[in-house]
């Protein structure tokens, strides 16, 4: 893996937009970082994507992310590109959710971000350049009943990543929030909706695509706020 390739981390590397993620940059001529707790799964991807690396890491462990971030600057390079894509959801009503799930999703969602923004902002600042892009979803802008464990960490997530974007816009750092309106195409929601046509889902590779163009915008019409749905949904 060359070192002269700009460097990139996805948090959250599943086989759905996580890895369609990995694939768009790495496609795009990044080296890419792919976080995500489950090792034997991102082992799988490592060998499917040219130019991405696993590292294992429970991005709400401050001690094991700062191990993680050390290790990917040590093997790639000084990360240009964040893409947290990792969450934690849950389902269910206020009186119905255990209380921890909730505290669980808002470190997975909203601390993370904290974290890493954290962590990896000074360096795109020096540099004057760099990408910080958190995936959304319609949780972060209403809260409807059977998300009470879910929708409150993502609008935290929301809220938190537009006051990063106020703070390091004008320092050359473009931070977005790119909300999926939407069902993702996956194994999962396929037999949950099992009569739903093909234009019902939202595919991976399109919210991969659209996450690799948000993150390299024109420095002079830079957005914060993009929302994506299939053309058929109703909003």
């Amino acid at each position: 893996m060359s070192n002269s390739n700009p460097v990139a981390i996805v948090t959250g590397v599943g086989p759905g937009t996580g890895a369609a993620i990995a694939w768009r940059f790495a496609h795009g001529g990044y080296a890419v970082a792919m976080l995500a707790r489950n090792r034997e799964r991102l082992s799988l991807l490592e060998r499917e994507i040219p130019n991405a690396r696993a590292y294992p890491c429970d991005v709400t462990d401050q001690a094991q992310l700062d191990a993680t971030l050390e290790a990917v600057r040590t093997e790639l390079g000084t990360p240009k590109a964040l893409i947290h894509n990792a969450v934690g959801g849950a389902f269910g009503n206020f009186m119905q959710i255990d209380p921890e799930v909730l505290n669980r999703n808002f470190q997975v969602n909203t601390m993370a971000l904290l974290y890493l923004a954290r962590r990896l902002a000074p360096a795109m600042v020096a540099a004057g350049d760099g990408a910080i892009v958190a995936s959304g979803n319609t949780s972060a802008l209403r809260g409807k009943a059977g998300f009470a464990g879910f929708a409150p960490t993502k609008a935290a997530q929301r809220i938190l990543a537009e006051s990063i974007a106020r703070e390091l816009g004008p320092k050359g750092v473009h931070v977005a929030y790119v909300l999926i309106d939407a069902v993702i195409d996956l194994e999962w929601t396929r037999k949950r909706w099992p009569d739903a046509p093909d234009a019902f889902f939202i595919k991976p590779a399109a919210i991969a695509e659209e996450i690799w163009h948000v993150a390299h915008q024109d420095r002079s019409a830079w957005s914060f706020n993009v929302e994506i749905r299939p053309f058929g949904e109703t909003w």
